[in-house]
Formats: C-alpha cells, structure tokens, sequence
C-alpha cells in the first residue's frame, strides 16, 4: 500500500522553499486534494503558513530531538485523512545539527519517513550548471531519493528550457516545473508581525494567487505521481490515550503566545489532561478549576503595551503561581513572567512579575541552537536523571535582580551551563521543549498537578 509523501528541499536556506511549499499547497487545495503539512527542525512560524493553507495543523519532525520511529509515528497520525502530505525542509537539504553528519537534515527525515524528494534550485543566473548542482546533491549520501527538481526564479520560459534540458540529460529526473524570479512571489511580512496576519485571513488572497501560479508552471499531476511512496510500518505508542481525564491544563494561546509544538498538547492529552485555552493578551483571567500551566513562546515583546495594560489576566497568573500551581513557561512565557520588558527603543512595559528581573530586548540575536536539558533539583518536570531535548531562539537577554534558583542545566554546542528559573512549582526559561525528547515530563506534570489538586 502506498500514500502520497514528498519532501520539498532546498541547496540552502532562501532559495524559496516556503514560497514554494504554500504555492504548491494552496494548488493542491484549489484541486480538491485534503493535504497535510509538515516542516523539518524546531521552526513555529513556516507551520503558520501550512495551516493557514491546509486547514490542518502542520506538524514538525526532528530527528535530532525526537527518535526515528517518533518521526515516523507523528508523520502516520498526521497523514490520517489526508490525500497528500507535504514535508518542508529546513536550510540546506544536508543542514543540520553539525557539519560532519546527516544528523538533524532534511536528508535525514527523508530517509527516515521513507519520503521521495523534489529539490528546489535557485536557477537566477544560471544555466546548465543548475545540472551539477543537481547531480552533487544526488551523488552526496546513500538513501536519498531524490526524484525531482524545481527551478525557481527563472529569467523566462526559455531559461526554464534550458534548465530542464541539462539536468534532465545530466540527473535522469525530470524538472517538473519553475517559478520566475517575481519579487511579488515575496511572501509578505515574513517577521515578528507574521503570524497575527496569517491568523486573521490577510494573506489568504496572495496563497491563492501563489496557488494559481505555481499550476500555470508546475506540473502538479507529475507531482502526484512523484510523491508516491511505501506506507510506513511501526506500532502506536506515545499517543495511546493512556488515562482517562484527571487535570485541566490551562494553555496560553493567543497572537502574543503560540509556539506550541501540536504533539506536545497531544502528548498533554493522551496522558490525561483536558487542555483549556485562553488570551492573556486579551485580558482573559486564568480559567477556573485548573490544576496546571502552559505559557509558551511567541511574541510578547511585539505587544509588551497591550500585555502590560491586562492587569486582572497578569494578577490572576501571579496569583494561581504563587499558590503553586504547576507550570511550565517557555521563553515568551518566560519573558511575560518577569517583572518587565525593555524594548530596543527603551521603553519598558510592566509583566506579571512573578520572576525577580528583567528583559531586555536586542536588536542581534541572543541565542539560537539545540540543547539538552538536565533538571536541578526540585523540578517537578525533569526529576532525577530525566533529561529533554528543546531549542533556544530569542533576541532577549534576562537580567535578574539578585541569584536565582536555576530550573535546568544546559548542554549546547560550545558550553554547558546552569540556566532559567525555578520556585516552588513553576519552571520556567528559554528552552522550548519537545515532550517527545521526554515522555516523563508530560507524566510527572500530570502527578504533580494531581498532588496540587489534592491539597488544594
């Protein structure tokens, strides 16, 4: 038995993989066709994208963060109902975690997923060498099926020819397609402001337009036939719905906050918690009868003003804190519990104050990078020897008041180091953690939102 499956990948990071993935969505979608989105390593904002053109929520595969056989079990749940899913890359096809291995590519997922590939060429400037590009990619690592190329931002027509011709003759795979080089082809407000503008439709007319282009010049039925692939094999595990429903969860989730990896809410519910959302952002009190807390990454700092103005939602969260109520914040949620935000610009916004300093926004990059995570001793969530997996990305640095009690160490590429903030019950800091990297984190959650409950 097969399912249609492909990989769309890059020689590099910006030669239009995104523009690419949601025009060839958004064609399927106008086609009739129910499609799932997927996107190689730890990125929350190309998912926004494939949602919005989906209307499924798009799921991220890391095969750094998560083991093999969980990459293939969330692309098998998330594929259920659909016709077709698409997998998005990240950098570079062979890009990943270092240099000297596949580990963490989109090669790797490929492999791993047992997914044909369609490799996106940038071809401005180019003619019959967009063939020897093509031709390193095939011959570099063993496993990878490559079946397929796009040439994107072609001159005209005629260079698409040329481009076809070459690698055709030189690859033994067939250019199914190209895009011209169009400035207008831009996704629009690719930045901090993105996501608010995805969740209210605006760009829902330049995903239908990139649509109708990408089926003017794309072969879309050589695509289904090139993204047929085996079904893959592998028992249920993670997901089996453990427990019935013993704790609500109360999940912040608005345009201030919404880096949440769909497994990890998944994982929540599986091993028995009902997940409850709410807008800090729109001044929404913490839901009653809740036992736990989830404040995830986002954007606070892009509505520090309008956060600092809900005084009842940040006392209510300050308050439920303070009285112990298990929770997890995630770097904007981290930033949103400290006393207050500092933009760039220097205004400072006052936050829930719950954690003893400040945030300060930069202007360059803080941190960018995968880490593994031991917990210090108290937290709830990484007790004993479990350790997680997670990510770091954020352009703030903290400065707290006095020394503070740290949540985790650290490992990353070039240090270890302690790190975040932990009192009572909450943990809190920059990492976003995949639960999938550390099932017991969900569990020990559960237990000790139960044992709140209890005393309460």
């Amino acid at each position: 038995m097969t399912h249609r499956r492909l990989v769309i990948a890059g020689t590099g990071s910006g030669v239009g993989k995104t523009t690419l993935t949601i025009g060839i969505m958004a064609a399927l979608r106008q086609k009739g066709y129910a499609v799932q989105g997927f996107k190689c390593g730890p990125d929350y904002i190309d998912p926004t994208y494939h949602t919005a053109v989906t209307g499924r929520p798009s799921r991220n595969l890391d095969s750094w963060m998560l083991s093999h056989e969980l990459v293939k079990e969330i692309v098998r749940r998330g594929s259920e109902g659909a016709d077709i899913s698409i997998i998005e890359g990240v950098m570079g096809f062979f890009d990943g975690k270092k240099p000297t291995s596949n580990t963490g590519t989109t090669a790797e997922i490929s492999i791993i997923t047992k997914s044909p590939v369609v490799l996106i060429v940038d071809c401005s400037g180019m003619a019959r060498s967009a063939a020897a590009i093509v031709k390193g990619f095939q011959q570099f690592a063993e496993g990878v099926n490559l079946v397929g190329v796009i040439a994107n931002r072609v001159g005209s027509e005629g260079h698409f020819k040329i481009i076809k011709a070459a690698v055709e003759q030189e690859c033994g795979i067939p250019v199914i397609g190209f895009l011209k080089k169009d400035d207008a082809l831009t996704i629009p407000e690719r930045h901090l402001g993105l996501v608010p503008s995805v969740e209210r439709g605006e760009l829902n007319d330049f995903f239908a337009r990139l649509g109708e282009l990408v089926s003017e010049t794309i072969d879309i039925e050589q695509l289904l036939t090139l993204a047929e692939a085996p079904e893959l094999d592998g028992n249920p595990s993670l997901f089996v719905k453990k427990e019935q429903l013993h704790v609500r969860i109360a999940v912040a989730k608005d345009s201030a906050f919404h880096f949440y990896y769909q497994e990890n809410l998944e994982l929540l519910e599986a091993y028995g918690a009902e997940v409850v959302t709410f807008s800090p952002l729109n001044g929404e009190v913490l839901p009653e009868q809740i036992d736990g807390l989830y404040i995830g990454g986002g954007f606070p700092e892009e509505f520090a003003e309008q956060l600092a103005k809900q005084q009842k939602a940040k006392d209510s969260i300050k308050t439920a804190i303070e009285n112990g109520l298990p929770t997890l914040a995630e770097c904007g949620g981290f930033m949103f519990l400290t006393e207050a935000i500092e933009t760039t610009n220097g205004n400072r916004y006052e936050m829930a104050g719950v954690i003893p300093g400040v945030v300060k926004m930069h202007k360059k990059l803080a941190a960018l990078g995968y880490r593994e995570v031991k917990g210090e001793d108290g937290n709830f969530l990484l007790a004993g020897t479990a350790g997680a997996k997670g990510h770091e990305f954020h352009y703030s640095t903290f400065e707290p008041k006095s020394d503070i009690p740290y949540a985790y160490e650290v490992k990353s590429l070039r240090s270890t180091k302690k790190d975040g903030y932990m009192k009572r019950n909450l943990v809190a800091g920059y990492i976003h953690f995949h639960f999938g990297s550390c099932p017991k984190m969900v569990e020990n959650w559960i237990e000790q939102c139960k044992k709140v409950k209890k005393h309460v």
